[in-house]
């Protein structure tokens, strides 16, 4: 996320600690032999959550695996320069959520344990967020690494998510939809997640394929989220009623596991991004709240604006960022203060015992904030070994 020092296409990077990339079968040299904070934690997070196959286990949940924490894990290999994992990774997602190809069909969203002992896909709809990700990483990834298979795979990718799951909606335009089933039963009405829409993402696919749905979603992102947050915070899940605009969805009006992401990606888009400030601002009751209070709330009513409950750690690292780009350093110094103290150093992970999503959180916080990556003003992830190697 900062690297060193230097300015790169408006990019301003901050000095970190030494760091060495070549972890976890890593190909590329190390720098030093001295690991980062953020490689030591990556390295304990693959050693307690991954399987040697390439599986990404939420134990919490039954041991299953979701195309979430697998598109999650192939972006943060790509951050870590390890491209033996990230083929691990991919080989498994492919083969066991998207039929053995993710060029030819959309991810199963669920894999675990049947009632019948077998193990396999639990629920073969998408979801849109975790098929960003890997359209993403994967175009990214060939970018990155120079390797052609990976930009095709990955702009097939996303072109099948523009036909599946991007529906345009009358009244307001294109939208994604949270999966290929289930979000809009009805003719009128449209159900969405706007944490499913990280602004960075959408600009770099907007870039890679200025034919698809990419630029308008991303155009309408800042309007969107002023409209579902008449209190200045982000809701799990929305509706859209043709005629009638946004109102609660089935799921209620709170704001909590998903809406998180939504301070995280705001946090972590660069500036200079069209659409960064808008996104930013609409987002004002994160910000009166965490003034007076120190954690973030587990719950947030967005119709009312009232709180309950206190966030997990992985909320707190979701709102470092966020808070960064506010100039709201001694509130951001607040949760980096529950970090530490909810650091496990038996496990090296955060939380006893360590949440997947919680980790998942964090390693995208600690990696923005410590330097380990940064996002361009188009999208383009800037990996810190990236300048290293220039």
């Amino acid at each position: 996320m900062i690297l060193n020092g230097r300015t790169i296409r408006s990019l301003v990077f901050i000095p970190m600690c030494i760091i060495v990339i070549n972890i976890t079968g890593c190909s590329a040299a190390p720098l030093s032999v001295a690991p980062s904070p953020w490689l030591v934690f990556w390295q304990n997070y693959t050693t307690h959550f991954i399987s040697p196959q390439g599986r990404v286990i939420d134990y919490e949940e039954g041991d299953i695996t979701t195309s979430e924490a697998q598109s999650y894990a192939l972006f943060f290999a790509l951050v870590a320069n390890d491209k033996t994992l990230f083929s691990r990774l991919l080989a498994w997602t492919q083969n066991n959520l998207a039929r053995g190809s993710l060029a030819e069909h959309l991810p199963a969203w669920r894999w675990g344990k049947a009632k019948n002992g077998q193990w396999g896909v639990l629920d073969k709809n998408s979801a849109s967020d975790a098929d960003l990700w890997l359209a993403y990483t994967l175009i990214q990834a060939g970018r990155l690494w120079h390797e052609p298979r990976y930009t095709a795979l990955g702009t097939l990718l996303a072109k099948r998510i523009a036909l599946r799951e991007v529906v345009t909606v009358p009244g307001f335009g294109a939208v994604l939809l949270p999966g290929k089933e289930g979000f809009h039963n009805k003719q009128d009405i449209y159900i969405l997640n706007v944490s499913y829409l990280p602004l960075p993402v959408l600009d770099a696919l907007s870039k890679e394929l200025p034919d698809g749905p990419w630029q308008q979603i991303a155009m309408n992102l800042p309007t969107l989220m002023k409209d579902v947050a008449p209190k200045g915070f982000a809701p799990d899940w929305v509706s859209y009623t043709v005629g009638k605009g946004f109102g609660a969805a089935p799921e209620g009006t709170a704001g909590s596991y998903n809406a998180i992401r939504v301070y995280l990606w705001a946090g972590m888009t660069n500036p200079a991004s069209p659409g960064s400030s808008g996104i930013l601002g609409a987002l004002w009751g994160m910000r009166d709240y965490l003034s007076t209070h120190l954690l973030p709330p587990l719950t947030v009513d967005v119709a009312t604006g009232r709180v309950s409950g206190v966030g997990p750690v992985g909320f707190s690292a979701a709102v470092i960022p966020y808070l960064e780009r506010l100039g709201m350093k001694t509130q951001a110094t607040n949760q980096m203060l529950r970090l530490t103290a909810d650091l496990d150093p038996k496990t090296g992970l955060y939380g006893t015992p360590p949440r997947y999503y919680d980790q998942n959180l964090i390693l995208f916080s600690i990696g923005w904030k410590d330097g380990i990556f940064r996002f361009a003003p188009d999208g383009n992830l800037v990996p810190i070994w990236q300048q290293a190697n220039n």
